[in-house]
């Protein structure tokens, strides 16, 4: 049985050199991002048995995603689209510091994942997971890909199947009114949300404390499980009644994109591996913190650096 499976777009990466320009430039690092595949490649990293579903143009481009992908341990099931008609996603991050900051420009007009639909994949690695993940990038990108979406959580709530979804919600993908209609489609086949506070209030008009927040979110659509991510004070996770809050473990920050998702993949990674939901919220924070270090969206991480970082601190508290 497979412990996680995801499904999402991932796009190439390109980069000029630190402190280079994208207008002057002459050099572009080429690296693979996207939020369903950087919970893959952490969970994997971590120990557990990680397959991630999505669609490819056939070319070199598509080819590079995979070899990547399966460089960190990662299964990977795609549709290839041969039609010559759809491309590959990519995005160009200028990275900067302050007063400038970092430049993130989209180039996923009409990327080959737009078009997938359920026939296409694989359902039944979904139904055999321990846990099927994706998160509100994925139906944002075409009302196509928000019917798969939504059929694949049900295909994984169905047959038993643990689901988690995070909101990731991205102002450049949809408004606040259309991810709050898309996400409310979802939720009900949702048992462990993942939602950063901002995005809850955004999206779904939670405002509160976060604790009463994920109270009221796990009474409304009964989710097992509620992670509220709460930017530099740490995370918080209602289960069971209970809630555990877990503070931000200290980095050196030289790239923080994809730490979102390091969290997540951590988090789930460990509690795959039996671990309570304290102790999974600390491995969350701990493989993000390591992430916050490397270079590109991957938390190239290892098992023993993020126990490391753990012991140092767990920063839990229950109550």
């Amino acid at each position: 049985m497979t412990d996680i499976v995801t499904f999402g777009e991932t796009m190439l990466r390109l980069s000029p050199p630190r402190g280079d320009r994208l207008e002057r430039t002459r050099t572009l690092d080429v690296q693979a991002g996207g939020a369903e595949s950087n919970v893959a490649v952490a969970a994997s990293r971590l120990g557990s048995n990680a397959v991630w579903l999505s669609k490819l143009p056939d070319s070199p481009l598509g080819r590079r995603v995979i070899s990547e992908l399966q460089s960190h341990g990662v299964e990977t099931d795609v549709a290839w689209d041969d039609s010559g008609e759809t491309r590959m996603g990519t995005y160009y991050l200028e990275p900067g510091g302050s007063p400038r900051g970092t430049n993130v420009i989209y180039d996923r007009s009409d990327a080959a994942v737009t078009t997938t639909t359920p026939g296409e994949l694989p359902q039944d690695a979904v139904r055999a997971a321990d846990v099927f993940y994706t998160s509100g990038i994925t139906p944002a990108l075409s009302a196509t890909l928000a019917e798969t979406t939504a059929t694949l959580l049900e295909t994984a709530q169905e047959a038993g199947t643990t689901t988690a979804f995070d909101l990731n919600y991205r102002s450049k993908l949809w408004t606040p009114a259309e991810a709050k209609a898309g996400y409310e489609t979802l939720l009900p086949n949702v048992d462990v949300l993942i939602g950063a506070e901002r995005d809850i209030e955004t999206c779904l008009g939670k405002r509160g404390e976060p604790a009463d927040v994920a109270r009221e979110l796990a009474d409304e659509y009964d989710f097992e499980t509620v992670i509220v991510t709460l930017s530099e004070k740490g995370s918080l996770a209602l289960h069971d009644g209970k809630v555990y809050e877990q503070g931000v473990y200290d980095a050196d920050t030289f790239d923080a994109i994809g730490t979102g998702d390091a969290f997540v993949g951590g988090f789930l990674a460990r509690r795959l591996d039996g671990g309570d939901v304290p102790e999974s919220l600390a491995y969350g924070a701990a493989t993000a913190s390591l992430k916050r270090t490397i270079d590109g969206d991957l938390a190239v991480v290892t098992p023993e650096e993020v126990e490391a970082v753990v012991e140092e601190e767990t920063g839990g508290i229950s109550r």
